[in-house]
């Protein structure tokens, strides 16, 4: 296994996990970025050579950084969230520096992998409008977003699948719940309840330093379902989900 050089922007818990899991996917980290180094450690003199970069802190921190991280030339592997309203400018960005990207509000495989039952579900029923469907999330008390961003994608691919009727959506934050996520479609006499829940914060990391080996070689912009080989549709249709 070739290893690869990486930068780590933002070292909150999925930055130190990354940088703890990382050499047993051969990834070698180079150099960290914290909100005390700030975005001038960013310039293209201080790194070289790299061949991934971890984005992981804060909207407006990943939007004022973007040309910078672009500018370096390595693929970006992105879990920062809450930035939806400016994807279009995100990903013209990508394309002009002709890098890669992935993004995934997150990043295990059980949480695409609802993601991806959950929209098969919806789309086979549909067009029962006895059924009403609903995603409920839990977090620790100090995620500060409601919903969080894997909900609004829980609900993006249900409304993807055909799936038109309102639905309910709400969140909890309570202790120290690393994630739980439910998608429930209720009909008249039966209740179909699809939940994942995370025990250990090490499966983000995981899923991040996956997509950091996957995507090398590649251009352009992508989601853990490219990585999983996920494609959307009813009934599932399976595709390549390698290891590392």
């Amino acid at each position: 296994m070739t290893t690869l050089s990486a930068l780590i922007v933002g070292h909150g818990r999925m930055g130190r996990l990354i940088e703890k899991l990382a050499p047993s996917y051969g990834i070698e980290i180079t150099g960290i970025v914290t909100s005390r180094t700030g975005r001038a450690d960013l310039a293209l003199s201080r790194f070289h050579r790299l061949d991934i970069i971890f984005e992981f802190t804060n909207a407006s921190a990943f939007i004022g950084n973007l040309e910078a991280l672009c500018g370096l030339g390595a693929p970006l592997v992105v879990g920062t969230t809450g930035w939806s309203e400016r994807e279009t400018a995100v990903r013209a960005a990508v394309q002009r520096a002709d890098i890669a990207a992935v993004f995934a509000p997150n990043f295990s495989v059980g949480a695409n992998v609802l993601e991806a039952v959950a929209a098969s579900t919806a789309m086979l029923i549909a067009q029962d409008e006895d059924y009403g469907a609903f995603v409920h999330e839990a977090h620790h008390a100090a995620k500060t977003d409601a919903p969080s961003g894997t909900a609004k994608a829980l609900v993006a691919a249900l409304e993807r699948a055909g799936y038109r009727r309102p639905l309910d959506v709400s969140a909890t934050r309570a202790g120290h719940i690393p994630g739980i996520h439910t998608v429930g479609f209720d009909g008249p006499s039966e209740t179909i309840t699809l939940t994942h829940s995370v025990r250990d914060r090490a499966t983000f990391a995981r899923g991040a330093l996956h997509a950091a080996r996957w995507v090398q070689g590649k251009q352009g912009w992508f989601t853990m379902r490219d990585v999983l080989g996920i494609t959307e549709g009813a009934p599932l249709v399976p595709g390549p989900c390698h290891g590392r």
